[in-house]
């Protein structure tokens, strides 16, 4: 008896660690998906359906199952690979929570993962963009300034930290970003656009970011996800509006997703490398050649940016879903969209109404460059198409009146030269659904420095600066105007886009303290902050209607009017002083006695004959 009962608890011994390899070897098996995009979602968004990206080792021969409150399964759609499975939820009726998802095969558990719907940040869905009421600070991460030197180089990360090389990595940050909030403050910005801050793990030329990796990760080498929403909140109790940039038209040729695309149509694919023609004129000519339409927009931006397919349905849905993401999840005012044309415009438009709806007081400016206003008005939202095509965006960039400042004020008077090209680009805002929204600038990070196109004069440099922070429009200019940096486009982006002085710890030199600039520098320096400080808080140069007169003899002369004040504006764009005759402006002065000059103080009474300083911009509040 005694023996038998041994052997019978021998065989439950046996069966139970039996029974335990069998559990853990389950356990063991349920692994969980190596990567679910969007990593987590929200509740009691607008838009009630959920893109969910699943990518796992044969994944898509599963069964989904799944387990949420209020979650329903739409659709499960299975691709070309066999590694994802893209499921589409119902989240109507679903409250903040987490909920779990399974993936069997032959009845067994392969892969579970837990999901959450977080709840919404109260307000979050009324957030305000930024408008004419801003200006805007360009800066690119890379360039700005290191604050943090831990994260200069990341193991796993393909390119290192090098400084020497123009066109590597130079260690700028996020932290960098912080640590300078109350420079641009000071100078008088409200609003910074960043260059793209997103994973760029390539082997070479990432420091600017257009060539997206990961589009739910904040590059390592910048710092991460909660250092940037912390940037935002930073820059938020300050005043200041967080721009992002994105991108729809490429991602990066390492992007995680290229070793094993979704679909063969997810990014556009051709025998051989063709690149895009960035004849950007042939979206909107009603007489194009398919051929060349194609090559447009199908063609690669560059070598390392494969062309994405916005047609492909599920990745369209992806793309849209990661810009809601990033605006929900860190709280920033605004999109600046890179190469707005590029993309199939049908879906911009889908893709900018789907954000609008969301955040019905948010701003998206794209970058549609093109040297005409019949061309560019066609991309800002409302716009009356030939074609009946509405782009939902309400700001683009205004590049036909970039290209008049960077000629304007190198030429001398004529017909159809000088000054008067600035009132030849502006008395075309008929064709604009809303001038005032249009993002108005000197530069940017792809141009040659507005300093060194105005032959490196720093009084011509003040008279453009002027004008751009007072004509109608959103003002934006780029980093290092301000301490008069130079660089020029076809000598190499990388020399373009130096470091800004300063923003290292070992710099000779530090343009971040009025100490570390000189005296021409400060001079500049000090124009730009009396004149964004003061505009800071003038209603009149936000909104103010524009009266504009006809510039003779290379004087430009404006109004900025509303019900309560007028300022008016004189560019004088001669080598010698000029005496102005006042009364040919008597329509918008009548009523005045005079008026005082902001910038130097000086006080003219009467509206006859004044005289106007050689290069010298006014801004005179009438009185």
């Amino acid at each position: 008896m005694e023996k038998r009962m041994k052997t019978f608890f021998n065989f439950l011994k046996s069966a139970a660690i039996v029974v335990a390899l069998f559990i853990s070897l389950n356990i063991l098996a349920q692994k969980s998906p190596e990567r679910v995009e969007p990593p987590f979602w929200w509740a009691g968004m607008y838009h009630s359906e959920l893109q969910l990206l699943v990518y796992a080792e044969d994944i898509g021969s599963t069964r989904l199952e799944l387990t949420g409150k209020g979650v329903k399964v739409k659709e499960v759609i299975a691709v070309e690979s066999p590694n994802y499975l893209f499921v589409y939820l119902d989240i109507s009726n679903a409250t903040a929570g987490k909920f779990e998802m399974k993936f069997s095969k032959l009845n067994e558990v392969v892969y579970k993962c837990e999901y959450e719907l977080k709840e919404r940040e109260e307000g979050s869905a009324y957030r305000l963009g930024f408008n004419a009421t801003d200006a805007i600070y360009l800066l690119m991460p890379d360039r700005f300034s290191n604050g943090d030197l831990s994260n200069d180089n990341i193991d796993w990360m393909m390119e290192k930290s090098n400084r020497s090389n123009a066109d590597g990595r130079h260690g700028g940050d996020i932290q960098g970003i912080i640590n300078n909030l109350d420079y641009i403050k000071d100078l008088g910005f409200t609003a910074i656009w960043h260059n793209p801050v997103i994973e760029n793990n390539q082997p070479q030329y990432t420091y600017h970011g257009y060539a997206i990796t990961d589009f739910y990760k904040v590059d390592e080498r910048l710092g991460t996800n909660e250092d940037y929403k912390r940037l935002v909140a930073e820059a938020d109790k300050k005043g200041i509006s967080i721009i992002k940039d994105m991108i729809f038209n490429h991602c990066g040729l390492y992007h995680w997703w290229m070793k094993d695309l979704p679909t063969n149509d997810w990014v556009h694919q051709w025998g051989d490398y063709t690149r895009t023609t960035y004849r950007g004129t042939t979206i909107v000519d009603p007489h194009v050649a398919q051929a060349d339409l194609d090559l447009m927009l199908k063609g690669w931006f560059d070598r390392w940016m494969p062309d994405l397919n916005q047609r492909n349905r599920i990745l369209a849905k992806y793309l849209i879903q990661n810009s809601v993401w990033w605006v929900e999840y860190s709280g920033i005012n605004g999109i600046r969209m890179d190469t707005q044309p590029y993309p199939y415009k049908d879906f911009m438009a889908d893709w900018a109404e789907y954000v609008m709806l969301e955040y019905p007081n948010f701003t998206i400016v794209g970058e549609a460059w093109l040297p005409y206003p019949s061309l560019v008005s066609y991309y800002q939202g409302g716009a009356l198409n030939f074609d009946g095509y509405n782009s939902y965006l309400p700001s683009v960039f205004d590049f036909p009146l970039y290209y008049a400042i960077t000629e304007a004020f190198n030429e001398k008077d004529s017909w159809d030269t000088g000054l008067i090209k600035l009132y030849n680009s502006i008395s075309q805002d008929f064709l604009y659904p809303n001038p005032y929204e249009l993002v108005v600038f000197g530069d940017n990070h792809d141009v040659d420095r507005l300093f060194t196109s105005l032959k490196e004069d720093p009084r011509k440099l003040k008279l453009a600066l002027t004008f751009i922070f007072t004509t109608r429009g959103i003002p934006m200019m780029y980093s290092g105007t301000e301490i008069l940096m130079s660089g020029i486009e076809h000598k190499g982006h990388g020399l373009m886009r130096k470091d800004f002085p300063g923003g290292w710890p070992a710099d000779p030199v530090n343009a971040f303290t009025k100490k570390g600039r000189n005296s021409q520098q400060n001079e500049m320096w000090d124009h730009i902050s009396k004149l964004l400080n003061y505009r800071k808080v003038k209603e009149v140069l936000h909104y103010g209607w524009l009266k504009h007169f006809v510039p003779q003899e290379n004087i430009y002369v404006y109004f900025r009017y509303n019900d309560n004040e007028t300022v008016m504006v004189i560019i004088n764009s001669n080598e010698k002083n000029m005496e102005l005759d006042m009364t040919r402006f008597a329509e918008a002065t009548n009523g005045f006695s005079g008026a005082k000059d902001i910038i130097t103080g000086k006080t003219f009474e009467g509206f006859k004959k004044w005289n106007i300083p050689a290069m010298t911009p006014m801004v005179l509040e009438l009185k």
